[in-house]
């Protein structure tokens, strides 16, 4: 069945380049995850609070490693995207891109950051650095999360890097106490050329 509406992005946008190092600041980077990283996932993933919310654990390396190995393969698909929070080259958490429909040039932020790492703004920071290389790289129109109400240091994060409150969805979170209610945040590519905003 054809479409009336052309692909706001071609296909290619994503794997036509390779995933970047994005310099967020005072020796921090965005970069691709590495085998070498997979205590820090096992770390991630053992923490109460990233488990909370992410509703996942890890339990061996050979997990870690295929978490770590499936963004490679999400880069190359253009369906998901994901970069290592890098305090001197050290990974100290994660932010990244799922649910990518090229087409609406649309997705879905994700992120975490080690317990160690967190009270001094590096993943606000990172989510702006990641967001501008989306819009101003690849032109993406619009990008969205949804947090649990009750989680306020991911509603902070959202609003310190500019992701406007849209709403809240009723019970339309699935966490292991039962349904939470969540936020929707989203900021628009307001410099997107493909359309109205």
């Amino acid at each position: 069945m054809p479409s009336l509406v052309d692909p706001v992005l071609p296909a290619g946008s994503l794997s036509a380049l390779r995933q970047p190092v994005l310099e967020i600041g005072d020796h921090r980077t965005l970069r691709p995850w590495r085998d070498g990283d997979i205590p820090v996932v096992r770390a991630a993933f053992d923490c109460p609070d990233i488990q909370r919310w992410h509703t996942r654990r890890i339990d061996s390396d050979g997990e870690a490693l295929a978490w770590i190995t499936r963004w490679d393969r999400g880069w190359q698909e253009e369906t998901e995207v994901n970069w290592a929070i890098a305090d001197d080259d050290k990974a100290i958490g994660q932010v990244g891109l799922r649910g990518i429909s090229l087409a609406s040039s649309v997705a879905e932020l994700a992120y975490w950051l080690l317990p160690e790492a967190r009270g001094a703004g590096v993943m606000a920071k990172a989510v702006e650095v990641m967001t501008r290389w989306c819009f101003d790289t690849v032109g993406f129109h619009r990008l969205f999360l949804k947090h649990s109400t009750a989680n306020m240091a991911s509603c902070r994060v959202a609003t310190t890097a500019g992701f406007v409150h849209e709403g809240t969805f009723r019970a339309s979170m699935l966490h292991v106490d039962g349904w939470h209610d969540a936020h929707f945040h989203a900021r628009l590519n307001e410099g997107n050329d493909h359309g109205a905003a």
